[in-house]
Formats: structure tokens, C-alpha cells, sequence
């Protein structure tokens, strides 16, 4: 069977390490042989301990402190200094023959969009024959703020076209917006008792009716962030047919938004699998999507168990 291996990134925030414990337990819970690959050097805590740590080669302290670099000029400097010494990840790596490695990549954009740092170990670990999958997260918060949500499509649409690599999106903490979209009370779903009256009844049937068109109506949104609709940012710019309602400086802007919007309509390269991870259909629903992007389990051998009955 050959490597096989995920690339977690994402802003800092995103759910990078939450989606990497999520998968590690899922992963084990189906019987894969995983491992956890941390490749932050300024990483503190992890609820599983990494099998590959790049703080044993280099961490961002001794770089802050050395060098007198920022935080972000550090990060990027260690992560330079594991491409200049990549036989170390090499070695690290070589003795994970047919196992399945997770990346918990740091939360800096620019390293996946702007330097080519990234795209050097995608190659490296496409040298080791590795087949790799590029899992971009964005958290579901991002969709309160279409301006936000869409500055997080660019820079995921920048990351797939920079790495060249199979790739999925993923919307994390999607719990979150179940929650606030108010998921089905049971208590209200409760059939009624025999002393309700008929106006009582009609009351709630209505008030029904009405809870479940709303839930359509925010699914139908939340399809449209999902699969990015290019007109919700028109919307948020002030509107598509309401030009003469717009200042100057609105214009300015909206031209802008216009060419943003061809952008990512010309690429249509950009969707989001929902992640909630408190239901293992949703991550069972993620790992399959990273396993069909990178042909995992194609070339799976059948494996005998541990211990052989034995028959008389």
C-alpha cells in the first residue's frame, strides 16, 4: 500500500487542531494506523502528542529570541529552515511505511499563498511517494461577515491554485451554526394532550409551519456560503439593481467587488464541505471526500487478523 498523507491548513483559528484530533480518533476508531505530523513551531498543546514534531528541530522561541524576529517573521523563517533541512522530515518520515500521516500546518496564510514554501514540501513529500490531499479550513463564523467569508475564498482559491495539489475545502464548527440557527426543540414538537383546543391546535400548526419554511430559507442561504455565490457580495456592496442609490466612493468599491466576483466565477474552483464534528456522519462524510481526492484505499491489501482461530 502506498503513503498517504493530509495537509491541514487554514487561518489561525480555523479548527486546524480540533479537525486533526477529530480525524486522529475517527481514523483509529476504523482501525487506520495515523499519525500526527505537527509542523508549527510555535504549537504549545495537542490532544494527541505528535509522532513528528518540527519543534525538535527548530522551535519559534529560540528564533524570537536568537535572531530578535516578530512572530511572524520567525514562523516563516523555521519553516524555511525545515525546507533547507528537509533530510531531517525525510528520515523522520521514512520509517512510516504505509501509514497515514496528518500535517498540522500553522495558521499563517502567507504560506500558502504568497511563499513558495509550502508548494517545496508538497514536492518533497510527492518525491516519497506520498499521495497527498490539501484540507483548507475555514471556520463557519466567517459567514457572518460576507467581506470576511470572501477574503477566506480568495486566499483558499489562492492556496489550491499555489500547490498545485488534490484539495477539498472545509466550513469547520458548523455545531456552531446549527446552534444559532436553532435546531428542532423537541419540547415544541411534542404532540399535543387531549384537553388542547382546536384554536390551540391551529395555533401550532402554523407557528410549525412557519419554523420549518424559516429553516428552509436559512438552508438555502447557507447553501449559497457553501458553494460561493458570487452575488452576495454585490448584495453586501448595496445592492445589484440600485446603482443610483450608491456614493462615489460605493462605486469605487463596487467595481472592485465586481472583479472579485468574475474572479472567483472564472476559476469556480472554491466549495465547502460542512464539518461538524459532534456528528460522525459529518466527519465519516469529510474523510471519504479526502480519501476519493487522493485514492486511498485502492491499493489496500486484505490484513489477517491477530490471532488465527484455531479449529479442531
Amino acid at each position: 500500500m502506498g503513503r498517504h498523507c493530509q495537509l491541514v491548513m487554514g487561518p489561525a483559528g480555523s479548527g486546524k487542531s480540533t479537525y486533526c484530533a477529530t480525524m486522529m480518533t475517527h481514523c483509529q476508531t476504523t482501525g487506520r494506523k495515523v499519525h500526527l505530523v505537527n509542523l508549527d513551531p510555535a504549537a504549545e498543546h495537542f490532544e494527541y502528542e505528535p509522532t513528528i514534531d518540527i519543534r525538535e528541530l527548530i522551535t519559534l522561541e529560540d528564533v524570537m529570541e536568537e535572531l530578535d524576529y516578530g512572530p511572524n517573521g520567525g514562523l516563516i523563517y523555521c519553516l524555511e529552515f525545515l525546507i533547507t533541512n528537509i533530510d531531517w522530515l525525510e528520515e523522520e518520515i521514512g520509517a512510516y511505511d504505509d501509514d497515514y500521516l496528518i500535517f498540522d500546518c500553522p495558521g499563517q496564510i502567507e504560506l500558502y499563498t504568497h511563499f513558495p514554501i509550502m508548494r517545496r514540501l508538497c514536492e518533497t513529500l510527492s518525491r516519497l511517494n506520498m499521495n497527498i490531499c490539501g484540507v483548507y479550513c475555514l471556520e463557519s463564523q466567517f459567514i457572518e461577515d460576507k467581506n470576511k467569508y470572501f477574503s477566506g475564498v480568495l486566499s483558499a482559491m489562492s492556496a489550491m491554485v499555489n500547490l498545485e495539489i488534490p484539495h477539498i475545502n472545509v466550513m469547520t464548527k458548523m455545531d456552531l451554526i446549527e446552534g444559532d440557527y436553532g435546531n428542532r426543540n423537541d419540547e415544541e414538537e411534542e404532540d399535543s394532550d387531549d384537553t388542547e383546543s382546536a384554536a390551540d391546535k391551529k395555533r401550532r400548526k402554523q407557528k410549525k409551519k412557519k419554523r420549518l419554511m424559516e429553516q428552509a430559507m436559512l438552508d438555502r442561504e447557507l447553501d449559497r456560503y457553501l458553494e460561493p455565490d458570487p452575488l452576495l457580495i454585490s448584495e453586501e456592496a448595496g445592492g445589484i439593481h440600485n446603482d443610483e442609490a450608491l456614493s462615489p466612493m460605493s462605486r469605487k468599491f463596487q467595481a472592485l467587488n465586481q472583479a472579485i466576483v468574475q474572479l472567483i466565477d472564472d476559476y469556480s474552483m472554491v466549495k465547502f464541505i460542512p464539518l461538524n464534528i459532534t456528528d460522525e456522519d459529518s466527519v465519516e462524510y469529510v474523510l471519504s471526500h479526502v480519501d476519493t481526492s487522493m485514492q486511498y484505499g485502492e491499493d489496500l491489501e486484505p490484513k489477517e487478523p491477530d490471532d488465527m482461530p484455531e479449529y479442531e
